[in-house]
């Protein structure tokens, strides 16, 4: 058994004056505490929150006797965390400055600082006393309400001052079971689509991350050159229109939906999901040899590891196991043969040179996911040879999957958020 946490962010309905005025003096406290502990830090070089804490616990304590003696132990964690990575990016040479600037603040809670009160209601206590807050969650937050998530002990919390409320970072967790694998589902990421093989059946799933990718480009790279034109370099009303743009949403939106259709076949089959092992930085031992700068950004945005992360995420919440396998040539080697695959003209048909078959590459690249799979662990799971797979010369046998199952975008990318039953929902059940 495995314990997940996953953080929803809910905002609370609008505060009375005086009870925002006493959070915004608890924040100024917060601020205050956080930016000499950071300091302290950095100038020494500490790393270790108990560390810090046992230098200056009693320190913080004597600056604000009236405020609750855990603030000081969650500062002391909070500015550990900020310590710890800026000294890392200055030891790497990525930061100009000799000491971190705590520009925003976001005050962590822990259980003796806010109280939840059912599901809807929390409370917190400042210098002030306990002021209760009520949020109004989205449907993110009833979905995982309703499918057994329960609150944590931690939380964190952060102003905003334009619309009197307090954004809180809720953390929600769940103990999954692991089961016993009963075969093997292998998916091979690409720029343009995502392939699975699920009982010898391949499916291609049309991701549409060229087409999203080039439009940005274009569009950003129009916006720099007008801009750059008119007001400089570092003009702000560029910045401002670049960072309205809705690239890194997008991208999150159908890495999330791919992950989410991928984790829950597999966990229906009770199958384990097979990957590649692409390493931390794929992009850069595939541009190697590219010299085009627009392939060049077209490789780095394509987010290999970004959909195999959401896979895995996905994959803890079910309990589903992930095997990573050696990704060398499963693109180019026929499973049947173990020969080279002859590709023309940028297709992804190939041929094998051995044996005459049609492959496509997408397909072949999962049924050698698979193979090295069941060679690597030696388990019970099915295995792909004999009447799973053709060893004949006739392209596109009965029995072999050469050419994959294509499923548009819009037909898979389609979501229903909240159960259509009215009752189903715990806020329901709450009311009645």
């Amino acid at each position: 058994m495995a314990r997940v946490a996953r953080t929803v962010i809910v905002r609370s309905a609008p505060l009375p004056r005086k009870k925002f005025n006493a959070l915004v003096e608890l924040e100024g406290m917060y601020r205050n505490m956080v930016e000499q502990l950071v300091m302290h830090a950095v100038r020494n070089g500490i790393r270790s929150f108990i560390r810090l804490k046992a230098l200056k616990y009693r320190e913080m304590r004597k600056l604000y006797p009236h405020l609750p003696s855990h603030y000081a132990y969650t500062t002391c964690q909070d500015a550990s965390t900020r310590a710890k990575s800026f000294l890392r990016l200055k030891k790497r040479g990525l930061t100009r400055r000799e000491h971190p600037e705590v520009r925003s603040v976001v005050i962590w809670l822990d259980d003796h600082l806010w109280k939840p009160i059912g599901l809807t209601f929390i409370r917190i206590v400042t210098h002030k006393g306990w002021i209760k807050v009520e949020l109004e969650p989205h449907r993110q937050y009833w979905r995982y309400v309703n499918r057994g998530w329960r609150l944590a002990s931690e939380a964190k919390m952060k102003l905003d001052r334009k619309n009197r409320r307090i954004i809180v970072y809720l953390t929600l967790v769940k103990e999954v079971d692991e089961y016993k694998t009963r075969g093997y589902l292998p998916v091979d990421v690409n720029e343009n689509n995502v392939t699975i093989l699920v009982d010898g059946a391949a499916i291609l799933f049309e991701t549409g991350m060229r087409k999203l990718v080039l439009g940005y480009y274009y569009r950003r790279k129009k916006v720099q050159q007008k801009y750059d034109e008119l007001y400089g370099v570092k003009s702000r009303i560029k910045r401002m229109i670049l960072r309205k743009l809705r690239e890194r949403k997008k991208k999150q939106d159908v890495r999330g939906k791919i992950a989410n259709i991928i984790v829950r076949t597999a966990y229906e089959k009770q199958y384990a999901i097979v990957i590649e092992e692409l390493g931390k930085r794929p992009a850069n031992n595939m541009i190697r040899k590219v010299k085009d700068k627009q392939l060049r950004h077209r490789i780095f945005q394509a987010s290999f590891r970004g959909v195999q992360r959401a896979i895995e995420e996905k994959a803890r919440e079910y309990g589903v196991q992930v095997v990573y396998v050696n990704p060398k040539n499963t693109s180019r080697l026929c499973p049947l043969h173990n020969a080279p695959l002859a590709y023309s003209n940028g297709s992804r048909g190939g041929r094998c040179r051995k044996g005459g078959e049609q492959w496509h590459r997408d397909v072949v690249a999962t049924w050698n996911l698979l193979l090295r799979a069941l060679r690597g662990d030696g388990s019970a799971a099915p295995s792909p040879a004999g009447p799973t797979l053709d060893g004949g010369r006739v392209p596109f046998g009965p029995t072999a999957t050469h050419e994959p199952t294509r499923v548009p975008k819009p037909v898979w990318a389609r979501w229903n958020t909240l159960p259509q039953i009215q009752n189903s929902t715990t806020i329901n059940r709450m009311k009645r």
